[in-house]
């Protein structure tokens, strides 16, 4: 975020991908929760793919590259005790930057696929907070995610957004 240019990242899921993407040229990978979920666990993204097993992903990948690593956190893996440790270990396993969305996490059991449910706006303001306050590296990246958009439309996502920028993550993603 502090550089002069603008970098697309390249999708890794692994070592190998992490090193394929390196030797072409990528500065930065991400790697998302549904991709580890498929390559780790061969299982759709059902939020079954515990922080220990995503952790040791990362760890790998960044055994195997030089690439900076943003993650995708999904919900930050609880409430905002868990959000402290998912900083602490994705931090400590080398990411350069994660995102924490405000979807409530795991699905209702009968919940129509593709109808996100959001926390309260509360309860994320409360994990982001969290967040920053277990980061160590101040150059770690933490990002606010909303799918307010999708659920609440244009005046809940700008709400959200402002309270989540209010919490000092380093930007929101909308």
């Amino acid at each position: 975020f502090a550089g002069t240019r603008c970098l697309s990242p390249a999708s890794v899921y692994d070592a190998l991908s992490a090193r394929v993407a390196e030797s072409v040229g990528y500065e930065i990978g991400m790697l998302a929760g549904s991709v580890a979920s498929n390559t780790t666990l061969a299982a759709p993204d059902l939020i079954v793919l515990t922080l220990t097993e995503f952790a040791d992903q990362v760890r790998r990948i960044m055994r195997a590259s030089d690439l900076s690593l943003i993650v995708d956190a999904d919900h930050g893996y609880g409430n905002a005790l868990n959000v402290m440790r998912t900083v602490e270990e994705l931090e400590h396993a080398g990411v350069s930057g994660m995102s924490i969305e405000d979807t409530a996490l795991p699905a209702r059991f009968g919940q129509a696929e593709g109808a996100d449910e959001l926390i309260s706006l509360e309860e994320m303001v409360g994990k982001l907070k969290a967040a920053v306050a277990a980061r160590r590296d101040p150059a770690m990246v933490l990002l606010g995610r909303t799918a307010a958009l999708k659920v609440e439309g244009t005046a809940g996502a700008v709400k959200r957004a402002k309270a989540f920028a209010a919490t000092g993550v380093d930007a929101v993603f909308v």
